[in-house]
């Protein structure tokens, strides 16, 4: 398991954080956690749990806290797998392995989880949400050309060399669109995995809101105008 890091962007997420890293610790997983300008004791709880710890002093976005921790995977540590997880809760430490299957098998490059692939996954989404990802992941079908179920899954894996080749600019919401583009860009082979997310009140607080769907298409247009 030395071989892979598991990486988790928080924003003031003291309240889960340290449950999070610990259930990944106690099932020997390698964590990285950025603290991306949090205002509570996020970056402290993850320490104590486990974590490795890196700090934005100020909060920048989900897509550049990400990048923080590939930079740092890449370049302090030999691993040769990344795992990205959320921060909130919604995922469970079983289902990393299925994540990086394929990739060391070596018949994908990238993983990436969907809750759309078996129905009885995608049964707790709540009807606004499943709409909203709907939509999420028509367009990026559209644009991206990928045969993709589930466009904004948190739980995604990447081997080292997929990463180092990938481009990413985007600091929030956006990255996750931004990655979808550089798999296609760079015709990387890649896999969807079937996960289940645990939606909580706490994650469903912290969830993507419609305005802030808007903010991710609207940063996508932009950079296509670039």
């Amino acid at each position: 398991m030395s071989s892979t890091r598991i990486v988790i962007a928080a924003f003031n997420e003291a309240a889960v954080i340290g449950r999070v890293v610990a259930l990944l610790r106690a099932a020997g997983w390698s964590v990285v956690v950025i603290d991306d300008g949090s205002r509570d004791a996020t970056g402290p709880q993850a320490e104590a749990a486990g974590a490795t710890v890196l700090r934005h002093p100020v909060n920048l976005g989900q897509g550049a806290a990400l990048r923080t921790a590939f930079a740092f995977v890449l370049s302090r540590t030999d691993a040769e797998f990344i795992v990205t997880y959320d921060a909130d809760g919604q995922h469970t430490p079983e289902q990393v392995l299925p994540m990086l299957e394929p990739l060391r098998d070596g018949s994908a490059e990238v993983t990436l989880g969907s809750r759309f692939l078996q129905e009885a996954d995608a049964a707790g989404i709540p009807a606004s949400r499943r709409l909203l990802l709907r939509a999420a992941t028509a367009l990026a079908r559209r644009t991206t050309g990928l045969a993709l179920t589930d466009t904004h899954n948190g739980l995604r894996g990447f081997t080292r060399s997929a990463l180092q080749r990938m481009v990413l600019q985007q600091d929030r919401m956006a990255h996750a669109s931004e990655i979808q583009h550089e798999i296609a860009r760079l015709r990387l082979r890649y896999v969807e995995v079937p996960v289940r997310v645990s939606y909580t009140e706490y994650s469903l607080a912290k969830g993507q809101r419609f305005l802030s769907a808007v903010s991710v298409l609207w940063d996508l247009v932009i950079a296509k105008l670039r």
